[in-house]
């Protein structure tokens, strides 16, 4: 296996990366800032997905037999420009193009998101979308282009589901530094059920794809992540590994006139740890089908108490050396132009 990795710079990517580096895999990662992890320089190299012809450049010099395609925006931020989300669907295409044209490519897996449908709507099909925000619809548009694409080799959507773990920035300059602050608290007590995923079994689950029979995954949508649970659970492993201490709970009023005090903060780019984005997602369900991915790749391997303390070691030993992404927006750089 030589396997490229579009976007191993990011979050899961940084964890695909070195997985492939600890079983010996050849990899490759691709992505417009430098790698999370520093011990990670050597295996990456500067890419704009915008530019076609680096595409085709890095593909015929590595020739890559499995691709991973992670690179993406990622947050919800930006509700009136869709531009601000090129990258995904217009970069997508231009990807998709590439590999068709190199031809070298046996597996390919396509990263989409949960957020092809809001929170409460169940898909009935593959192609049965429901997008909320901006990023939910670029996401739509990668899984159109890549069943459009006339791809030959075997290929896979992956929806990712709310992943936490080792490299997750959000939740090291959020959660985690709130709650050992002793500034976290939980909205009310009323169970929250959420699709939420360990970043470990998310690898897991990417690398079973990618060696599957192609009649079990080709062209299919497979969720990733872990079956869904009571946040509250998930909170709780959290709080007990991290701080040694149960979570506290206050009214759900209470932190619903808090978030608002957020907004107002966000608005001025000033930063407090919860808004009402946040508290919807503390107190909103958000169940997505995982039974087929069980069905086809078998049940992850990691266990919630194992992953939460290999996520608190290290926020204790690497988070820190971690460096937030420059580049976000495609506008922050000039356009490429494509024909």
């Amino acid at each position: 296996m030589r396997l490229l990795v579009t976007g191993g710079s990011g979050f899961i990517g940084t964890n695909l990366v070195q997985h492939a580096l600890d079983h010996g895999v050849e990899v490759l990662n691709l992505d417009w800032n430098p790698p999370l992890k520093a011990a990670h320089t050597p295996w990456w190299r500067e890419w704009d997905i915008m530019d076609r012809e680096a595409t085709k450049r890095h593909l015929a010099e590595f020739k890559p037999t499995h691709l991973v395609h992670l690179a993406a925006r990622t947050d919800t931020d930006v509700q009136d420009d869709i531009d601000a989300y090129r990258q995904n669907h217009e970069g997508t295409a231009l990807l998709l193009q590439a590999i068709k044209e190199f031809g070298g490519v046996d597996r390919l897996v396509i990263t989409s998101t949960q957020f092809v449908c809001e929170a409460g709507y169940q898909p009935k099909h593959d192609l049965d979308f429901k997008p909320f925000t901006l990023y939910g619809e670029t996401k739509r548009r990668c899984e159109i282009a890549t069943r459009d694409a006339g791809l030959t080799c075997v290929w896979s959507i992956i929806r990712p589901t709310t992943i936490w773990g080792p490299w997750s920035l959000r939740y090291r300059d959020v959660m985690f530094k709130v709650m050992r602050k002793g500034l976290y608290f939980h909205p009310g007590k009323a169970k929250v059920v959420r699709s939420y995923g360990y970043v470990g079994n998310v690898v897991w689950q990417i690398m079973r794809i990618l060696a599957a029979d192609p009649a079990t995954v080709n062209g299919k949508v497979l969720y990733v992540g872990d079956p869904p649970m009571d946040l509250r659970v998930w909170v709780e492993a959290v709080s007990r590994e991290l701080v040694h201490k149960p979570v506290r709970y206050i009214p759900t009023w209470m932190v619903k006139a808090l978030a608002i005090t957020g907004d107002v903060l966000k608005f001025f780019r000033l930063p407090f740890p919860i808004t009402s984005g946040r508290f919807r997602s503390m107190t909103s369900d958000y169940i997505t089908p995982m039974d087929a991915t069980e069905a086809v790749l078998g049940k992850a391997p990691v266990g919630l108490e194992e992953g939460v303390k290999a996520t608190v070691v290290w926020y204790d030993s690497e988070s820190a050396a971690a460096r937030k992404p420059t580049l976000i927006d495609t506008r922050q750089k000039p356009i490429t132009p494509h024909p």
